[in-house]
């Protein structure tokens, strides 16, 4: 299965997703920020960068670019629950897999997830 790095500002959905995955028999690692995310993602061997895009310090749009140019490999799945955050990605529709919505149920992001993992 794979290794991803769930990079979600909100503790109980970080958690709620990561628990979810781990059900799929996949390994999941937290991240509360872009920042803490980048950082975890110098550790490599990551699979799958799931972040959301709207985060302090750094958002999920200056992390995707920052692991596509530092980790080419790499597959992105972004989500968020803003619709102008969703157009601020679509400069990297090339590098990312998907932008899921918020909120979503569990079977979306395990389907997501799935679906990023398979592309």
């Amino acid at each position: 299965m794979a290794r991803i790095l769930i990079t979600e500002d909100e503790a109980s959905l970080r958690a709620f997703v990561a628990r979810a995955l781990r059900l799929d028999g996949h390994e999941t690692v937290e991240a509360s920020d872009g920042a803490e995310g980048l950082e975890r993602l110098s550790e490599g061997g990551y699979d799958l960068l799931l972040s959301d895009v709207r985060m302090p310090i750094m958002d999920g749009i200056a992390l995707a670019h920052a692991a596509s140019s530092d980790h080419p490999g790499m597959k992105i799945l972004l989500m968020t629950g803003f619709a102008e955050q969703r157009e601020r990605a679509d400069d990297l529709m090339e590098k990312i897999i998907d932008v899921v919505p918020k909120p979503f149920a569990l079977p979306e992001i395990r389907k997501a997830v799935a679906r990023a993992l398979a592309a």
